[in-house]
């Protein structure tokens, strides 16, 4: 009898997921919408992400254009962006707002390429204690006499091996964003 990982897949699928997500809001050199997507403004009463309230462009390599389609949501979207942790200071035409990224320097390069691999060490944690959760569920089946010993042993072994695949992506997802933040 085998023994069903999929849902232990599909959460380190979800996992890698979150590793990419926080990946793409990272800037490297170049305007890239995704670092907006943890911004949000007040509307309505409610906060409601950027993308929600404007459209995002990006004309050049250099420069995003935020235009909300209520222009009264100028000041809230230009505050918002000024105390993220982007580190741009926005600049306000009364109808769209302006976001140039300059050209990383060499420390910002090194510290961002610290932050990634902070960011891929917390996906590889948090898939070992995926596969600690799956050791768990075949250690339960074993006791429940639901499998054999020679079926925990090869369940253990492929668990191991599911782990170890996921691991690769991570190493490759990660290399990829250190190669793309050190590109000048």
């Amino acid at each position: 009898m085998s023994v069903d990982f999929s849902e232990f897949s599909r959460r380190m699928d979800k996992t890698l997921d979150h590793l990419a997500e926080e990946f793409g809001a990272v800037r490297a050199g170049r305007a890239n919408a995704k670092v907006l997507d943890r911004i949000t403004v007040e509307y309505y009463g409610s906060e409601t992400q950027l993308a929600g309230v404007a459209s995002i462009s990006s004309p050049d390599a250099r420069t995003l254009v935020v235009q909300p389609w209520d222009t009264k949501l100028l000041k809230d979207i230009q505050k918002a962006i000024q105390m993220s942790d982007l580190g741009i200071n926005p600049q306000n035409d009364g109808r769209v707002i302006r976001l140039v990224f300059p050209q990383l320097t060499e420390e910002r390069r090194k510290e961002l390429t610290k932050q990634v691999k902070k960011y891929a060490e917390d996906a590889k944690v948090a898939m070992r204690n995926i596969r600690r959760d799956g050791m768990d569920y075949i250690k339960k089946l074993k006791k429940n006499s639901e499998i054999t010993e020679d079926d925990q042993k090869k369940a253990e072994k492929d668990l191991q091996d599911l782990l170890d695949k996921y691991i690769k992506k991570v190493d490759d997802a990660l290399a990829a964003k250190e190669k793309e933040l050190m590109a000048i």
